[in-house]
Parts: C-alpha cells; sequence; structure tokens
C-alpha cells in the first residue's frame, strides 16, 4: 500500500511541475500585414485596453515618449524605402515611439527595436526620423488600443493609431511608380546574362535539352563581356555532354585562366580535372 501511495505521489508531483497555468492577456498581442502599391508593410504590437481609466494625460502623461502599446517595442517594418514628411525613411524595422501632447504629438521611428517599453536610455542618434501631427477628437470611444492603415493608395497610405477617444494619423509615401517602371524597363529589355545562366544550368542539371542549354550559356556570354570563368566553365561541362570534347577542352582552358586571375583554387582544379580527363583518347 505504501509503495502505492509512493508511486501516486511521485506521479502527482510529476504532473504539478509540468503543468502551466494558461489565461488571457491583458493586452493581446496583434500583427498587420499590408501591401501598400508594392511595398510591404508589417506591424507588431500589444493592445491595451481602456478599461475605465483616463488615458492621454494621465496613464499616458503629455510631454512624455510613449512605447505606443503596451509590452516589448511595438515595431514598423518597411520593405522598401517610404517618405514621411518629406524625408526619407530608409527600409527596415523600427520601434514606434510616440510623444503625445495636448495639440501636437511627435511620432517616432527609433532604429534600435530590442527594448521592453521604452530604452534606459533615449539615444537620439537612434531616431532614424521624427513627424509632426495634430490629433483629432473623436465622438466615440476606442476601448482596444488600436493600429491600423488605411486610405490605400498605389502611391501613399495613411497609419492610424487610435485609443480612448483620440485619433493621430501620420501620411507615408511609397515608391510605387519608381519600382513599377524599373520592372517594366527590366522585363522589356529582356532576359539578363544571369537569367540565361540561370536557365542553362537548370537544362544541363536536369539532363534537359542540351542544345537549349548551349544557346542560353552562349546569350549569357554575349551579354557578359567579362565571360565569368563560371559562365565558360559551365559551358564547356554542356560541349563535353553533347560529345565536343575539342571544344570543351577550349573553353575550359578559358575559364581556367580567369578563376587563376580570380585565385579560386576550386575552380582552377575543376578545369584541370576536366581538360586532363576530356583530353584522353
Amino acid at each position: 500500500m505504501k509503495k502505492i501511495l509512493l508511486a501516486l505521489a511521485i506521479i502527482l508531483s510529476s504532473f504539478g511541475s509540468q503543468a502551466q497555468v494558461t489565461t488571457p492577456q491583458p493586452s493581446p498581442k496583434a500583427t498587420l500585414n499590408q501591401i501598400v502599391g508594392l511595398t510591404d508593410v508589417e506591424i507588431e504590437y500589444s493592445r491595451p485596453g481602456v478599461k475605465g481609466r483616463n488615458i492621454f494625460g494621465d496613464l499616458v502623461p503629455f510631454g512624455k515618449v510613449w512605447r505606443t502599446g503596451a509590452n516589448s517595442n511595438t515595431t514598423i517594418n518597411f520593405s522598401e524605402d517610404v517618405v514621411i514628411d518629406g524625408k526619407t525613411l530608409k527600409k527596415g524595422k523600427y520601434a514606434l515611439y510616440t510623444l503625445p501632447k495636448v495639440e501636437s504629438w511627435e511620432i517616432i521611428f527609433y532604429s534600435k527595436t530590442d527594448n521592453w517599453g521604452n530604452p534606459e536610455v533615449w539615444n537620439e542618434s537612434d531616431v532614424a526620423l521624427r513627424a509632426t501631427v495634430d490629433p483629432e477628437m473623436l465622438n466615440r470611444n476606442i476601448e482596444s488600443f488600436t493600429i491600423d492603415i488605411n486610405n490605400l493608395d498605389n502611391n501613399f497610405a495613411i497609419l492610424n493609431l487610435s485609443w480612448e477617444k483620440t485619433l493621430v494619423s501620420l501620411k507615408f509615401e511609397v515608391p510605387t511608380q519608381k519600382m513599377a517602371m524599373a520592372s517594366i524597363d527590366k522585363v522589356l529589355a529582356g532576359p539578363s546574362g544571369g537569367d540565361y545562366f540561370s536557365a542553362a544550368q537548370f537544362y544541363f542539371q536536369s539532363n534537359g535539352d542540351l542544345t537549349k542549354a548551349l544557346t542560353y550559356v552562349n546569350k549569357a556570354l554575349e551579354l557578359n563581356k567579362e565571360n565569368p570563368y563560371w559562365y565558360t566553365k559551365l559551358k564547356s561541362l554542356i560541349q563535353a555532354k553533347l560529345g565536343d570534347k575539342k571544344g570543351a577542352i577550349e573553353t575550359a582552358r578559358m575559364s581556367l585562366a580567369a578563376a587563376k586571375a580570380a585565385k579560386n583554387n576550386d575552380y582552377v582544379k575543376m578545369n584541370e580535372d576536366n581538360i586532363i580527363e576530356w583530353s584522353k583518347k
């Protein structure tokens, strides 16, 4: 009986040490993903509630930097450079801080994103951009702190922060026109040397149409006058596989010379080994 009770006690003790209580977070985490034109914007933040409290000017004092949410840094990530208030904000991830005031708010993009709330030491050199906006008083109550991106246009959107009866909005511009024109120019200009090289490499490695592979690698070499040694290396392999050992050796020698000049010993050895192999009768 004692042995049974001891075993039961061990089992219950083990269960107790592994069990964890799961409860809702007071400020649930949220993630927002939005495409604006051709720019990806991702926001991660926690959403505190009003819960009967006075927020701005009380819980969130005027004139002091606010973490703009709860818990760890609220972050915003732009996949491309954006323009805010006439100033360029480089693409990347930023902590989003604000400085609420009665008449105006400052929106602050801070380059250090690993703080829990505000940094222990505020470093102005980490401020990537500041913008000033006017708050708007709402005629309704926003219970949960909310960040959204609205008024979507190909070239801009509005970042909104709303809580209690306050809304602040910040316009940011995205480089859609520049990106679209670059894409159009690239496509209409035709494939690049790298595109042709990749196509040739695929045909060769997948035992596809070797004639096409040779055509594509030749086109790659035409478009890249430097004749990269990895281009000529691939061409020599294709020629050898097509049975043109003489041509393969000539091309391999070109690749060998370029690899020696680049001090790439791996390609030097591969070319030397291939030349010896293909020279055998």
